[in-house]
C-alpha cells in the first residue's frame, strides 16, 4: 500500500479541483482556486485521464467522517467502550465495532486505532477497480483503435473517408502530412457506434471512457501510440 499522505482535507482539495474542471476551468486555474500548485494539478488531471477520480458529491452521513474517527480515537484512548462510543456519536455499536476491527493501524506489530490511517484505509478499500470495457471487449476495442488510427476500409478494401475535421493554421505543418489527420475523435467514435450497431448494446462506449483508456496508465486497453 502507498502512504496515505495527509488525511481529511486531501479529498476535499481534489473534489474542489475536479469541480473547477467541470466548470470549464483549465488545470492551472483549477489548481490555483483550490490552493494547489500547478504541477500536482496537472499530474492529477493526467492520472485521471481528464475525468474525476473521486465522487464530486460531498460524503453523506452514511459513512464515518474524519472528525468522527478522531472522536473515536480520543474516546478509545480514554478507555470508553464500544457502546459508550456509539452512544456519543449516535452510531450503531456494530458500526463502531466494525470500524475498530477493520481500520486499525498495524505498524510495529501493535494494533492501534489512528484516525488518519483509519480514514485512509476506509477510502482505499471502498475503491473497487473495474476492468476497462475496452480491455474486456475485443470487438469494441478493435473498432475504436481502427478509427483512432484512421485505418478504415470499405468491404472491397478501399480506404473509407474519415470525418471532416476543419483545420486552421499551420503550426504543425500541412494537415495532409500529419499521420493523425484522418483519425476520428473519441466523440465521433462514440456517436458512430450507435449508427453502425443500432441493436447491439455491447458496442457502446462513452468518449470519456475512451479518453481514460488512452491517458490512464495501467488500464490495459488501447495501444499507447494512439495517444498521438
Amino acid at each position: 500500500m502507498v502512504s496515505p499522505g495527509r488525511p481529511g482535507e486531501r479529498r476535499e482539495v481534489e473534489r474542489e479541483f475536479w469541480l473547477s474542471i467541470a466548470e470549464g476551468k483549465s488545470t492551472e486555474e483549477a489548481a490555483s482556486l483550490c490552493g494547489m500548485s500547478v504541477a500536482p494539478g496537472t499530474r492529477l488531471f493526467r492520472q485521471g485521464g481528464g475525468m474525476p477520480t473521486i465522487s464530486l458529491t460531498p460524503p453523506s452521513g452514511r459513512y464515518l467522517s474524519f472528525p468522527e474517527r478522531e472522536e473515536i480515537a480520543l474516546l478509545r484512548a480514554s478507555g470508553a467502550g464500544i457502546r459508550e462510543i456509539a452512544k456519543k456519536l449516535e452510531r450503531a455499536p456494530s458500526t463502531i465495532s466494525r470500524e475498530l476491527r477493520r481500520n486499525v493501524a498495524t505498524r510495529n506489530g501493535k494494533l492501534e486505532y489512528r484516525p488518519s490511517v483509519a480514514h485512509w484505509k476506509a477510502e482505499f478499500f471502498a475503491h473497487r477497480p473495474k476492468t476497462a470495457k475496452l480491455a474486456e471487449n475485443r470487438r469494441l476495442r478493435e473498432y475504436v483503435e481502427e478509427r483512432l488510427a484512421g485505418k478504415i476500409t470499405l468491404a472491397d478494401g478501399s480506404p473509407a473517408a474519415g470525418p471532416t475535421v476543419p483545420f486552421t493554421g499551420r503550426k504543425h505543418g500541412p494537415r495532409k502530412n500529419r499521420r493523425w489527420g484522418k483519425a476520428w475523435s473519441p466523440e465521433q467514435i462514440s456517436n458512430r457506434l450507435k449508427v453502425d450497431f443500432p441493436d447491439d448494446e455491447s458496442m457502446r462506449i462513452s468518449h470519456e471512457a475512451i479518453y481514460q483508456s488512452l491517458y490512464v496508465q495501467g488500464r490495459g486497453a488501447l495501444r499507447r501510440e494512439l495517444v498521438t
